[in-house]
């Protein structure tokens, strides 16, 4: 098909930016009339669909291979081969959607990574996690329709990002799925395990570590009390998970880096995967970011629970964590790793999802102690 120009997407009823190259728009894609496409990064692979629904602005963004957005807002986000988005999609930097993850209407997204298949139903908010789960279109993780991720705290702090799953397990598209019902929440920072399953309706207060449980979460008690905002009470807890999930972004992109170059065709894969890298740095650099914020907050929280007879192991870690935070975030920023030479000669057998299943055993197992290892790397920076 000839490429066009954007003389005949005008015609058409599509504003093209003068910034874009239009060799980075794939001839066969499709775009409806209303939508505007712009940014000098932006690439379309072939196969793709936009505004089908409603009109699409779409801004410096990646899209694999038969990506298809229906309309909305999406920005600075990368959607790998089969990715799709209802309309009414607020999508904003720093997301990922892997290979066949996907969201019905009206879903907003900010520093968000789905692994492949994971789901998102309608009228969601799930800002700065990390999900994934499930071996198939058929098999996958899902957050019910009306579902928020609470990713803002009354001491204005935002060091809150979940991990639902995990990279070292989750990239080999093996793991049971896990189930966040409708109409529900949970509050970041927490981990949930996969097999999990969240009752619809209730707010995820914690951690849910063991697997292939039901969680049904508690509604707490009526009434009015003292609080004090900035004070916090969980350190250890808050530390340790966003030390858990700035290891597994490490871990993902050291597969990013060492694995999926296996799997690029042409430059329309490249795009993505250099979209892909340069949104897990944006949000390994928010990450440490906002743990640096709340290792401030500290300060101010250490030193009333001091003066109000607050338990003493807490203003410990507190106190601690502040005191170590400059040479603890110069350590998170330095990390690196060495490659696990197997998948450094990675050989595709057909599709991404294709060779990630029919590894062997033997293999899957290296690749989990490998990404595992380095999330222990990023936890054990720092020993309270």
């Amino acid at each position: 098909m000839k490429q066009r120009t954007r003389a005949d997407w005008k015609q058409a009823g599509v504003d093209i930016g003068e910034e874009i190259d239009l060799s980075r728009i794939a001839s066969d894609v499709i775009i409806h009339s209303g939508s505007r496409i712009q940014g000098s990064e932006t690439s379309i692979a072939p196969g793709c669909e936009l505004g089908a629904e409603a009109p699409l602005v779409l801004q410096n963004c990646q899209l694999g291979r038969n990506v298809a957005l229906k309309g909305g807002y999406v920005a600075g986000s990368v959607f790998f081969d089969g990715a799709n988005m209802g309309s009414g999609a607020h999508i904003r930097a720093g997301t990922i959607l892997e290979e066949e993850a996907n969201g019905a209407h009206t879903v907003g997204l900010k520093q968000t990574i789905f692994l492949p298949f994971v789901t998102a139903g309608s009228l969601i908010n799930f800002c700065d996690a990390l999900m994934a789960g499930g071996t198939s279109r058929k098999d996958h993780s899902e957050i019910g329709s009306s579902y928020v991720h609470f990713n803002f705290t009354p001491h204005q702090d935002k060091a809150t990002a979940s991990l639902i799953g995990d990279v070292p397990r989750g990239i080999f598209l093996d793991q049971n799925p896990i189930f966040l019902g409708g109409q529900g929440g949970l509050v970041g920072p927490a981990r949930i395990a996969f097999g999990s399953v969240v009752a619809a309706g209730g707010i995820c207060r914690k951690d849910v570590l063991e697997e292939d449980q039901l969680h049904i979460p508690i509604v707490p008690k009526a009434g009015t009390g003292p609080y004090k905002t900035g004070v916090y009470s969980r350190a250890e807890r808050l530390i340790q998970n966003n030390l858990i999930y700035i290891g597994n972004i490490l871990a993902l992109r050291e597969w990013y880096r060492n694995v999926r170059p296996a799997f690029v065709r042409d430059a329309f894969d490249q795009a993505v995967l250099d979209g892909g890298l340069k949104n897990l740095d944006l949000i390994l650099k928010e990450r440490v970011k906002r743990l640096g914020d709340v290792a401030e907050k500290f300060k101010t929280s250490f030193k009333f629970l001091e003066k109000t007879g607050g338990a003493q192991v807490e203003i410990e870690t507190q106190k601690q964590f502040n005191n170590d935070w400059p040479e603890l975030k110069t350590t998170l920023e330095s990390l690196c790793f060495q490659p696990l030479e197997h998948f450094q000669s990675l050989e595709p057998a057909g599709s991404y999802i294709e060779t990630v299943q029919s590894l062997e055993a033997s293999v899957k197992e290296a690749g989990r102690a490998w990404l595992q290892s380095i999330v222990d790397t990023a936890l054990n920076s720092w020993n309270n």
